[in-house]
């Protein structure tokens, strides 16, 4: 029997039925079980099946590979919704048989069926053997800044927790510290600025509010979905309010992201964040990422990371501003036919 022929491979939805096989598949490949995380990221499938895209090569040994991708519908700023891949994972006695590459074609269909115009993804600057694969499959290097911070426990830094304010008639850009007094002690933290809360299903409203201003379009299909997320896996998602004055003014949606890209630390994601612009300059920004370092740190969370287009430049000085970083990770894009 030739050993090279390709093996007859069968591609069909991911089902519960199927998650001791991808463990099996995912702990040759990553030398430990991660169960929990793709029992969770599963079941977030099933429960909201529109937001996910999760795909099964079969052969007739059982499962061959397996794909999993989340429906991007306003994350990072994006205008238009798209799909981001996320994991895909190939049994080691069928590596370099197409199997990857059909798994890859069933969810660019299904894109293509959903009217979803790219894929994207990231990946380490490292991983050689991944970045290989994503070249042969067509992506190209994207233009996002990816960029991240080490949580450190949410230890104490002064770029990000220190209080900031802004005397009469200076504007963006001048910015006093003057949370830090002599010595290591300081008066104040940035998240003691304003009332900074766990998001609640009740502060939809607000918030559609707030990111209309920002995004100068109604997303309330988006932010409704990973508020419902939050809701239902309080382990997954970490977002935040921020109020003044008893009025929401600013908003963190985050998520933990707990193998994701082939990672080996958890890692944290923010999808959106927004401030009134009423309220800019006012330190909302500040206090929102302190807390949410401060909540990381409890739950054993190692880095922070996000997106930023490279037009956005305010948002990418803010980012800086609070202490992330380039990072070793890359962003990729590949066009829905």
């Amino acid at each position: 029997m030739d050993s090279t022929a390709l093996p007859k491979i069968a591609i069909r939805a991911l089902t519960r039925e199927d998650i001791d096989a991808v463990v099996a598949i995912d702990s040759v490949i990553e030398g430990r079980s991660r169960h929990d995380y793709f029992q969770r990221r599963l079941a977030a499938a099933l429960r909201d099946p529109a937001r996910h895209a999760q795909f099964a090569a079969t052969d007739d040994r059982g499962l061959a590979g397996y794909i999993l991708a989340r429906v991007l519908t306003g994350e990072f700023g994006r205008p238009h919704p798209g799909l981001r891949l996320e994991i895909v994972g190939v049994r080691p006695d069928v590596k370099g048989k197409g199997v990857g590459a059909a798994l890859l074609q069933a969810l660019l269909n299904y894109g293509q069926r959903h009217g979803y115009a790219e894929l994207r993804t990231t990946a380490a600057w490292n991983d050689r053997a991944m970045l290989r694969w994503l070249a042969a499959m067509g992506f190209t290097l994207a233009s996002d800044q990816v960029v991240d911070c080490a949580v450190d426990g949410g230890a104490y830094r002064p770029e990000r927790d220190d209080a900031i304010t802004l005397p009469e008639g200076h504007g963006p850009g001048h910015e006093i510290n003057y949370g830090r007094s002599e010595g290591n002690d300081f008066e104040k933290l940035a998240r003691d600025l304003a009332d900074v809360r766990s998001m609640t299903p009740a502060d939809l409203r607000e918030i559609v509010r707030i990111d209309r201003l920002n995004a100068g379009r109604d997303r309330e299909a988006y932010i409704k979905g990973n508020l419902a997320e939050a809701m239902d896996d309080s382990g997954i998602r970490v977002s935040l309010t921020a109020r003044l004055d008893d009025v929401i003014v600013g908003f963190l949606m985050a998520r933990a992201d707990l193998g994701d890209f082939g990672r080996t630390e958890p890692v944290a994601i923010i999808d959106t964040i927004g401030v009134d612009p009423e309220y800019a300059h006012r330190g909302v920004g500040h206090a929102l990422v302190s807390q949410l370092f401060a909540n990381l740190g409890a739950l054993k969370v190692e880095r922070v990371e996000t997106v930023v287009a490279p037009n956005n430049l305010q948002l990418l000085g803010f980012f800086y501003d609070v202490g992330f970083s380039p990072s070793r990770r890359l962003s990729f894009v590949r066009r829905v036919p």
